[in-house]
Formats: structure tokens, sequence, C-alpha cells
């Protein structure tokens, strides 16, 4: 088989002159594809000119820009700038395109958010601290520390649902602070301080208001007070105050009515609160009973009639507030357990077990413990004329034991159905001289007046009060007229 020698191709004169003018044209190609020095000078100049978009000077951003693009290219071609928010136009002139610089449209709406300092959780039913700090990627011994840093920081873990709890961390998620807004008035928080944490308290003091409320009483005291706009801490406050001349377990009736001047607290504009009563005027069966507020020489506050007679007395009516009266003072009752005729001696209340048993008057406990039928029993002596008994109770109150002084109000005992009883109520006795009296219809020694000492600014107040209630209870009269 013979060999033959490869030649090379030939091509006519028509194509090498078209293949000369590719390779031209590429040449020329090449030369205007911008090199990677001018490729990232096109890119600052982006970056640079997106940035600029946060000055609103209009001569700023022309000057700003002007210097940027001498210092990176040279443009013959004049740039004109249409408006800030407008892009940048230019001449399509050789010296443009050998840069590659492509100005982009500026973003006028573009806003920079800031990073927040701190991230804020809300609690959730069964949230404890515990678990907010693994939630947050913080350790147990983190959280060791900051409860063991103080008494006040165990504040933090008596969380309530619907708190906002803020965490502030470093840049390695260790707890720089930690803060929460327990009320309106009140803000606890937690900073780092070397290796331990600190703790401070920030506290709002609210403006104090004096505001008015009256109502009617149709169904019931807390209803008419609700609709007269008095929270349910003055309702009590009202009720404790005319308790010595208004039994409210039994002498409530339609048409009573209430008159009150009270302390009212606001941060701002917002109302965060109530205080206390200044004066009040309560009209019970048409008998009508008043009410001022006095602080004395040595800071003691007190209630005192408008006269300056003490709103005191030396026995409250009622042991149990608000109580359902299930029977009466009968020396001929026959028993509901025993089924004979056997004195009633007292007055029973009916509650639900736990109602707080108070004590009627200052005095001196004698008996506490099982007695007979009437269970688990507190008696107390006031003074050499006057003994209370307590009975059917669940349990005592913390304290109270044979030989322990109490003061009138205090919580001695909580409502049970100890001994012989049929349901949860209290059976309550009163004695003067060791004899039975009914506790509904005797008559109580009262406290002191008002001193002499203290006289003659008391009344200057209490005319003042007075005149208030009488002031703001006719306007509100005639705005109704109008």
């Amino acid at each position: 088989m013979g060999h033959h020698k490869s030649k090379s191709p030939r091509y006519p004169k028509s194509h090498l002159m078209a293949a000369s003018g590719i390779a031209a044209a590429l040449s020329i190609f090449l030369l205007v594809i911008p090199t990677t020095e001018v490729e990232a000078k096109k890119t600052l100049v982006q970056l640079e000119l997106q940035d600029l978009q946060l000055d609103n000077s209009k001569s700023a951003l022309s000057e700003e820009l002007d210097a940027l693009i001498s210092e990176t290219v040279t443009i013959n071609s004049p740039l004109e700038m249409t408006s800030t928010s407008e892009s940048l136009s230019t001449a399509a002139s050789p010296e443009v395109i050998q840069t590659g610089l492509t100005l982009q449209p500026q973003q006028t709406d573009a806003v920079v958010q800031p990073v927040s300092e701190w991230s804020s959780v809300t609690v959730t039913p069964g949230d404890t601290l515990s678990i907010l700090f693994q939630n947050a990627g913080l350790s147990a011994n983190t959280l060791h520390s900051v409860i063991s840093s103080s008494k006040e920081a165990k504040a933090f873990t008596r969380l309530r649902a619907g708190q906002e709890l803020e965490f502030k961390l470093d840049d390695n998620g260790e707890l720089l602070g930690m803060r929460s807004q327990r009320n309106s008035l009140e803000t606890i928080r937690i900073d780092r301080d070397g290796d331990n944490y600190a703790f401070s308290k920030d506290v709002i003091e609210p403006d104090t208001r004096t505001r008015f409320a009256n109502g009617s009483i149709d169904s019931s005291l807390f209803v008419a007070a609700q609709n007269a706009g008095l929270s349910h801490n003055l309702t009590m406050q009202m009720a404790n105050i005319f308790g010595y001349d208004v039994d409210f377990a039994r002498e409530i009736r339609r048409g009573d009515n209430f008159e009150v001047l009270f302390e009212e607290k606001h941060v701002d504009d917002q109302r965060v609160g109530s205080g206390n009563i200044l004066a009040a005027r309560f009209t019970n069966r048409g008998r009508t009973f008043t009410a001022v507020r006095y602080t004395d020489s040595s800071g003691n506050s007190s209630y005192y009639r408008a006269d300056g007679t003490s709103m005191r007395k030396a026995f409250i009516r009622t042991p149990v507030e608000f109580a359902r009266i299930s029977s009466r003072f009968n020396p001929n009752r026959r028993h509901p357990v025993l089924n004979k005729i056997r004195a009633h001696n007292g007055v029973d209340y009916a509650a639900a077990t736990g109602t707080p048993i108070r004590a009627t008057g200052d005095g001196r406990v004698v008996h506490v413990g099982r007695k007979g039928g009437y269970g688990n029993t507190v008696v107390i002596k006031h003074g050499q004329t006057y003994q209370t008994l307590y009975a059917h109770m669940s349990r005592y109150a913390n304290g109270i034991r044979s030989g322990s002084n109490v003061a009138q109000g205090q919580v001695i005992g909580y409502v049970g159905m100890t001994g012989l009883a049929t349901g949860p109520h209290l059976h309550y006795e009163f004695q003067v001289s060791g004899r039975h009296v009914d506790p509904l219809s005797v008559k109580l020694p009262a406290s002191d007046p008002i001193a002499q000492s203290e006289r003659t600014k008391f009344m200057a107040l209490s005319n003042q009060m007075m005149a208030s209630l009488d002031q703001q209870g006719g306007t509100q009269l005639a705005q109704l007229d109008e």
C-alpha cells in the first residue's frame, strides 16, 4: 500500500479575506472589553453611587459624585443631573465605552434599618424563666448567676402570661442585660457588672388627681360602684369606712346612694390606679353617714365623721365581709341537726369554705381549738366587758394561739363546717358581761373623737370636703338636666 504526503488545504482568496476581517474585528472587540482593574472601578462607582442616596442634599450629592468620578475614570462627555431621584445620563463617547462605566438609576426609597440591641419575648402560660433562658440560648449557669445576684433579682422569676421580657446579648451570645415592665409604673432590670449582675428598678411617680363619683344602688353595691367608675379596691374602701354604721350583709336597700371624692393616679393622660378615699357620703334607708380622711400632726391617718366624731367603733358589725345571713339570733330555735329546741345564741353567716374571718374588735385570744358542736373555734376577750366567739372554722390563721393579741379586722381563721354544721358557715356570738346578746342589734361602743388639738385644722378640711361633694354633685345634676 503506498503512502501519500498530506498537503495544506487551499482556501479561496475570498475566504482568506473574510478570515482576516474576523480577526481584525476580534482584535477591536478585545480592545473595548474592560480590563479587570476597570471592572473593579466600575463596581466601586456603582456601590458608592447607591450609598450617596442617603444624602438628601442635591448639591452635596453632585460634588461627591464629581469627585468620585474624577478619581476613578475620565469622562469627556458632560454629566447631566436631572434629579436626585433620577438616573445619571451621559453621551455615548468612545472614552465612556472604553471604561465600561455603567451608571445605575438611583433608588431613593431605600431605608437602612437599625439593628435593635434588645430582643423581646412574650410570656405564655407555663413559661418559666428557665425556659425563656433556654429559648434565648442562655445557659443554666447564667440563670443561676442572675437569680442569686440579689434578693430583688428573684422578682424576674414571678412571671405572668402576657408579660414582656427583653434580653440584651453580646457578640458571643452572653447576657448583657434583661428588663421587664411589671406594671405601668415599675420596670425592673438586670445588667452585667463585671463577673456579676446588678439589679435596678425604675419607678415612675404618677400624678395624683382628685375625682368625684356617685351612684344609686339598684341591685348591689358592687354593681352600682362599678357603674359609677369605682374600682374594686375603692368599693372595698368605702364598705370598710362605713362598715361601723352600715351592715352591708343585710341593710342595703334599693335607692341607697353614695358620693365619693377619691385620689386617682395618672401617668401623662393615662389612668394607672387609684389612691385613698378623701371624703364620702353614704345614704342608707334614709340616713346619711359622712366620712372625711384626716392625717394628724403625727402622720397617722384615719376617717372621722364630718363633725369630728369617730367613724371607728370598738367593734365592727360583721366578721365576714358581704356574707349572707343564714340564721339569726334566736333563744328558742330548733337545732337543725339535733332536732330539738336549743337556743341559737349568735348569728350564722353562710359563705364559701376558706372565706376569711376577721376579729370584730381588738382583744386577746382566750381559746383556740375544738369546742364540742362548735368545731374549730376561736374565742376573743375584749377588755373586761366584751367577748366574741367564732365557730365551725375550716382552719386557723397563722399566729393565732391562746394568749396572743389581735387587732380589729385581723384575719383569725377561715370559714368551714367543722362540728355540728350542715354547710359551710361562720357561727358568731357576742357577749356583754357574760350574757349573750344579738350581734346585729347590740349598741356598739364608740372610739375617741378627733383630738382637741387637731379639731380646728380638721374642721377646716371637713367643711372644704363637704362643700366639694355638694358642688360636684350639683354640677352632675345640672349636666343631667341639660
